[in-house]
């Protein structure tokens, strides 16, 4: 099979109108046969593309449950040899402090080696393979929630993801309105934090005042992994249906001495656990100083996704902070239309707000994670938590996980280094003065 016929077979499979096959019991032993046959690998170059081809057909011709009995196949079937372990394992206690160690220690290495990563790196031979694998993997991401047999699985498929996508193979792209439409599709289809509304509205984020940056990986030039929107202003945003209003008249960009980072959306469920967020930030930030020399602020504007989650763990904290309403009034936003209850508000909820960035944990833990996402991430890539910003989302996601609020992330160059150091050891969150008094002041006076 030619690869363009591969390609072909792989997108009919995964048409609308196919009708995916389940797993019977014979299925499933030529199943294993298809999957001990790619775990041999036998043959060269042009065997190991044809095993993988039918193997990708195999799974792609899959109804749901039929996928997740061939991934506990791989997960359970062919992993390493326990007797040929235990055997390199003595080999090489006993050769320990002798000439023989260090073939021992390969020859140990040797049998740890799982099949399971032969038979899956098979699928790099044929066009789109990586994509399909971490297509796969968004799959197995699935099923694992219920079935944890298959973590041995997902720990391989990410340890290997790690070493295939390292930042030095990802290249850094600028995406433009001359952009193929294919893939601006695609920005409008993975946008994560904001949604695109329209081409007008697209378009309004790719003006001369903006730009878009993304990762790309040269084995899946056509998608990509990770993308940030820019916009240059002069002055720090602090709501962001201003930011995106595509009426409001175009910033002179030679006058920007700020750059705003208002949206960061990972595209590739299958890639979770990968990290490379930190790395584009810091490309991008080299990339606009390079072109705007006057740049010396960059900042977030963010979403605080959890804060209603954390709340409803932790529904004391509204009448501690003396906020009068319930959390259901305040997801639903209509008191934003009452200019005395807005007054009233704008405070209390401010301060709750930081007391939530600073305290707040995962699990409850003193010691552990901020309990917010978005905050983990910023934290953890030597950002500030520079400025609470009231009333910053006035739409209907903005009230329901957050009330409205927004913060500020500032990165700081010259600082970056030492807060990630400080977060990453003792777990210090870098605030303003101004946002960590206001998490000392909770309670209504």
């Amino acid at each position: 099979m030619t690869n363009d016929s591969l390609v072909g077979k792989l997108r009919s499979l995964i048409a609308p109108d196919t009708r995916p096959a389940p797993l019977n019991a014979r299925g499933i032993e030529r199943l294993r046969a298809q999957l001990r046959e790619c775990a041999a690998g036998q043959g060269g170059e042009v065997s190991a593309r044809a095993r993988a081809a039918r193997l990708a057909e195999t799974y792609l011709g899959l109804d749901d449950a039929g996928r997740q009995q061939f991934l506990k196949l791989i997960a359970l079937e062919f992993g390493p040899d326990p007797a040929k372990v235990a055997a390199a394992h003595a080999a090489y206690q006993a050769a320990v402090g002798t000439d023989g160690q260090w073939r021992a220690e390969a020859a140990l290495r040797t049998a740890m080696r799982s099949s399971r990563i032969r038979i899956m790196t098979q699928f790099n031979a044929i066009p789109q393979g990586v994509k399909f694998l971490v297509d796969l993997r968004a799959d197995l991401l699935r099923y694992l929630e219920n079935d944890r047999e298959l973590a041995v699985l997902d720990r391989e498929l990410e340890s290997r993801f790690n070493a295939w996508f390292d930042v030095g193979f990802l290249e850094l792209q600028r995406l433009t309105w001359n952009t193929p439409a294919s893939l601006l599709e695609k920005l409008i289809e993975y946008e994560a934090v904001h949604e695109i509304q329209s081409w007008a509205d697209l378009k309004n984020r790719l003006d001369s005042d903006r730009r878009l940056y993304a990762f790309f990986h040269p084995r899946m030039p056509a998608e990509p992994l990770i993308f940030v929107e820019v916009a240059l202003t002069d002055h720090l945003a602090g709501n962001v249906q201003e930011l995106l209003d595509e009426h409001a008249p175009v910033f002179d960009n030679r006058k920007a001495d700020t750059a705003i980072f208002y949206s960061i959306s990972n595209t590739q469920v299958g890639l979770r656990g990968v990290s490379f967020g930190s790395f584009l930030l810091k490309r991008v930030i080299d990339d606009l100083k390079r072109d705007f020399p006057k740049l010396d602020k960059f900042a977030t504007l963010s979403p605080i996704p959890a804060l209603a989650s954390w709340l409803r763990r932790n529904p004391e904290a509204l009448a501690e902070a003396g906020i009068p309403l319930s959390q259901d009034a305040m997801s639903d936003g209509a008191w934003a239309a009452d200019r005395e209850m807005v007054r009233r508000l704008r405070d209390p909820l401010t301060r709750l707000t930081a007391r939530y960035l600073a305290s707040a944990k995962r699990g409850g833990q003193a010691d552990g994670p901020p309990y917010d996402p978005v905050s983990r991430f910023h934290l953890g890539n030597g950002a500030r938590v520079e400025r609470l910003n009231f009333l910053a989302d006035n739409s209907a996601k903005g009230f329901a996980q957050s009330f409205g609020m927004m913060v500020n992330y500032c990165y700081d160059p010259e600082e970056i280094e030492s807060n990630l150091e400080a977060f990453a050891s003792s777990g210090r969150i870098a605030m303003s003065a101004a946002v960590r008094r206001l998490a000392r002041n909770v309670v209504s006076a």
